[in-house]
């Protein structure tokens, strides 16, 4: 006579056990969004801290010297040089390093040339009406720019574009950054126009740092409120079955 099989026990269903069980089976489209700030994404505002020494350098220079326009321009330099300097210990992208104390050299020379002070910040004007073109034709013609730099960052690359979350998302968050070129434009053309050198330099420093600071945080609020909480976020772009 054989044995009865021993009965068998039912399953536990302990909190503990459902919570491990559905953690277990979640899939990457159910997590939620990764929360990062786009601050921390973007490496900080290091390099807006670092771009506000020359022309802040150059405005102490100017003022110091009793509007001494070679004074200035030597102080401006000095600061791009340390700031290099800093830059290579530190690791940096060489590329990035030589243009940003380029920029000030040039700068500094177009200044020199036409003897008018103001001239040092032409250039940086210029730049900032440039980079407000670029990133509004870049969202017409959806490929915003803000997608693709944070895209290289992370190693996504364009996959997001195939998302319509992420590219609806990273384009309503590249108007903030086409806003903060045209604040600086507003800013350093009136400025420049009325030919107040100090006033120019105190504008950099004010609309360098402390406007990507907020650009940042605005941007990064946009982008995020824009992804739903079902989608797993930046990092994990959600390409549609063909």
């Amino acid at each position: 006579m054989s044995a009865s099989p021993a009965p068998q026990r039912e399953p536990e269903h302990s909190p503990e056990a459902a919570t491990a069980a559905s953690g277990s089976e979640a899939t990457p489209a159910t997590q939620p969004a990764q929360r990062e700030s786009l601050s921390q994404l973007l490496g900080g505002g290091k390099a807006a801290l670092e771009a506000s020494v020359p022309p802040i350098a150059f405005v102490l220079g100017w003022m110091l010297s009793n509007h001494s326009l070679w004074w200035a321009c030597g102080a401006a330099v000095a600061g791009a040089i340390v700031v290099a300097i800093l830059g290579f210990v530190r690791g940096d992208k060489p590329r990035a390093v030589v243009m940003g104390l380029l920029l000030v050299v040039v700068s500094a020379l177009i200044a020199g040339r036409t003897g008018n002070a103001a001239d040092f910040f032409l250039l940086r004007l210029l730049s900032n009406a440039a980079s407000a073109l670029a990133w509004a034709a870049a969202n017409v013609i959806r490929w915003p720019l803000l997608g693709v730099v944070l895209g290289t960052i992370i190693g996504t690359k364009t996959t997001w574009r195939k998302d319509p979350v992420l590219l609806r998302a990273y384009t309503r968050a590249s108007w903030v950054w086409v806003g903060q070129y045209v604040v600086r434009i507003l800013v350093f053309g009136a400025l420049y126009l009325a030919g107040s050198t100090t006033a120019l330099g105190i504008a950099q420093a004010a609309l360098t740092y402390p406007l990507i600071l907020v650009c940042l945080a605005v941007s990064g609020w946009v982008l995020f409120k824009n992804i739903p909480a079902g989608h797993p976020g930046v990092r994990h772009p959600q390409v549609p079955a063909a």
